[in-house]
């Protein structure tokens, strides 16, 4: 049996395209950045649309480790894809690094009102071992206090924790896409 070569690098291609990589056909590089958006490849915007389509290409795969783009042969500008790579390449690590910055802050944030919310309950304890004054409005105000400072320092400590250990997780979506697609080795190839 005689196996043509481009019968072969055609198999191989069709197979290797399957495995856990994304690949997205354009017409053209244009697909990739915004119509809107005049500037040269190295500084232009990516469009919405290819940013979405990656965002579904992704989901639909655990982990990847290549972003393959395919472009007509005769559509394709050998000297134009290293900036273009490099563009998609800046533009995803820019959007990871943000992404980061931002779940830095929620956790920061969570840490200070950890720290208030475990001060409240120490103050709410101390209020509770003191007998506070005789006289009886002072005292019922004396024990208001007591009251309304054990749960708020239960929940500004509880909030403390969902802010460190749990938001950051349900509400960075972009955090995972960035990180993966920054990742990823980025390839041209013909369709």
């Amino acid at each position: 049996m005689v196996i043509d070569k481009k019968e072969a690098k055609e198999e191989f291609e069709g197979v290797h395209l399957r495995h856990g990589n994304i690949s997205l056909v354009l017409d053209s590089y244009d697909n990739l950045f915004s119509d809107f958006d005049p500037r040269p490849y190295s500084e232009k915007g990516l469009s919405d649309d290819f940013l979405i389509e990656c965002r579904k290409a992704l989901r639909q795969r655990e982990d990847i480790t290549e972003l393959r783009l395919l472009i007509p042969a005769s559509k394709r500008h050998g000297q134009d894809e290293p900036v273009i790579k490099k563009r998609l390449k800046e533009h995803f690590r820019k959007h990871f690094i943000l992404e980061q910055k931002e779940i830095g802050k929620i956790k920061k944030e969570g840490m200070v009102w950890f720290f208030i919310g475990s001060v409240i309950l120490m103050i709410s304890t101390f209020l509770y071992e003191y007998e506070g004054p005789i006289n009886p409005i002072l005292k019922f105000a004396w024990d208001f206090l007591v009251i309304i400072s054990q749960p708020a320092g239960w929940f500004t400590m509880w909030e403390g924790l969902n802010k460190i250990f749990v938001y950051p997780q349900d509400h960075s979506p972009d955090y995972t896409f960035y990180k993966k697609m920054s990742e990823a080795n980025i390839y041209f190839l013909n369709y």
